[in-house]
């Protein structure tokens, strides 16, 4: 296939572009930065440089690759300070979420483009009430922290926008927390160096339950989504979902790190926010159980246990 990877230096763009060109496809990959076009070449794709919200400068390129496929990887995450600030740093990822996902889709039925593959994001989205494992068919959170209230409003509008779109087949990936290289669950991560510092505690009680997936895995998935999915959302984590006092500690050990603090939930509270309170005591896990049985797909590591201890390098 022609697939067009947008956001392709990314975390999880790096890995899929490998596995797109070792499956045989043909792969343009955008890139903002014209320092990675000779990265990007020499992992078997053709790069092109493009700025994500440059509308102008978007559609010509996708109407110059004419892709059968759109895969859309567009983030701008920083580093991660704390959680009081959520939605102050989501906010140029939550531009590219809308603006950028407009832009692509308006490319996308210029260039004849027939099914349009999205990165969204399972990880603290459904209400947290009821079952302690979420699927695609429960509620998204009513009445999200006050911070992040923009930032589930853009993820919102990715998945509504890419399956309203007559004659392109819209499929929403809700990766879970990615950990390995480049995330903030690297040796080099800012969730790491948090870790390591002692400055990412368990508040309260622990009990937020929180889904991971490795990002060769979520590549994986993703490849098995543009061949075999069906038009919808699916949720793209391990195996085992786990509160944040069974993992973190786990997480601790593997990248040489002391034991986290334990500080109470008003303390947390007044340093992490609403946000941090509910991410630590309050969030579901998701099942990956329609990914496994919809798109054939398993992920190589099956729990955080096994990829904390050889995936996150």
């Amino acid at each position: 296939m022609n697939v067009f990877v947008a956001g392709a230096y990314g975390a999880i763009g790096k890995p899929l572009v490998t596995q797109l060109v070792a499956g045989g496809h043909s792969v343009i990959a955008t890139t903002r930065s014209a320092q990675q076009v000779e990265q990007i070449r020499a992992m078997g794709a053709e790069p092109v440089v493009v700025d994500a919200l440059d509308r102008a400068a978007v559609v010509e390129a996708v109407k110059r690759a004419t892709p059968e496929v759109i895969i859309h990887e567009l983030t701008s995450l920083k580093r991660l300070k704390d959680f009081k600030n959520f939605d102050r740093d989501f906010a140029m990822t939550n531009r590219l979420r809308t603006e950028g996902t407009d832009y692509l889709l308006e490319g996308a039925r210029a260039a004849g483009t027939r099914r349009f593959v999205i990165q969204s994001y399972g990880g603290w989205i459904y209400a947290p009430t009821g079952s302690r494992l979420k699927t695609e068919e429960d509620a998204l959170d009513p009445n999200p922290p006050a911070r992040q209230v923009e930032s589930l409003r853009a993820i919102r509008y990715l998945e509504q926008a890419v399956q309203s779109v007559n004659g392109i087949e819209g499929i929403a990936l809700r990766y879970g927390n990615l950990y390995g290289p480049g995330t903030g669950f690297a040796p080099d991560g800012d969730i790491t160096e948090m870790v390591r510092k002692r400055m990412f505690p368990i508040i309260g009680s622990g009990a937020g339950v929180w889904s991971h997936i490795h990002v060769d895995d979520a590549a994986s998935a993703t490849v098995a989504a543009m061949l075999r999915g069906a038009p919808g959302v699916y949720n793209i984590v391990d195996d085992e979902p786990a509160p944040v006092c069974e993992w973190l500690p786990v997480f601790a050990r593997a990248v040489g790190a002391k034991p986290p603090l334990h500080i109470p939930a008003w303390l947390g509270r007044l340093m992490a926010g609403d946000a941090g309170l509910s991410v630590m005591t309050q969030i579901r896990g998701v099942s990956n159980a329609k990914a496994r049985r919809e798109l054939d797909w398993a992920p190589v590591y099956a729990s955080w246990r096994e990829g904390f201890k050889g995936g996150l390098g």
